[in-house]
This record gives C-alpha cells, structure tokens and sequence, in this order.
C-alpha cells in the first residue's frame, strides 16, 4: 500500500505543478492579447498553440465574449482552480488515508 500512496501523492504534486505552469501560460497569453506583438515572434507563438486549442473550445460552447472582451481566459482559471482543489486535493487525500 506504502508504493501505491506514493503513486498518488506523486501524481497529485506533478498536476498541481502542471495546472500551475499552465495558470502562467494563460495569464501571459491574456496580456499579450491586449497588445499587439509581433505573431512571429517564438515566445508569442508558443503561447498562442498552447491557449487557443482551449480557449477555442470553450468559446465554441459558451458565449462568453461580452462587449469586445474574451472571458475564456476566466473561464480557465476557474477549471484550473475547481480541478487543483477538487482533484489534486481529492488524490493527496487518498494517498494519506492509504
């Protein structure tokens, strides 16, 4: 039992790192959406593949783009922050009742 709550406590780490990483990501996408930098540039790039595949998915179910500005970035947080208390905590729990 000892290996399989290590299992747990180390997936729950590496995912509550990934979601992390992933919250900055958004965050840096939101604020170069309010410039214009230059679409070539490696780093807007990189940005820009890893936000719009989610952010287009959620624009496609919800409207959520009132008076010119896009809420999808919100949107994302919010999922990022259900599933960092929700599941993350739910896997540490696991691992600590084994």
């Amino acid at each position: 039992m000892l290996i399989l709550s290590n299992l747990f406590m180390a997936v729950a780490i590496v995912l509550d790192y990934a979601l992390n990483i992933y919250m900055w990501i958004v965050i840096a996408s939101a604020v170069l959406s309010w410039v214009n930098p230059d679409p070539y540039n490696p780093i807007v790039r990189f940005l820009r593949k890893a936000t719009e595949p989610v952010f287009y998915q959620i624009r496609k179910h919800l409207p959520v783009n009132f008076g010119g500005l896009d809420m999808s970035p919100i949107v994302v947080f919010l999922v990022i922050i259900f599933l960092q208390n929700f599941v993350v905590k739910s896997l540490i729990g696991l691992a600590r009742s084994m």
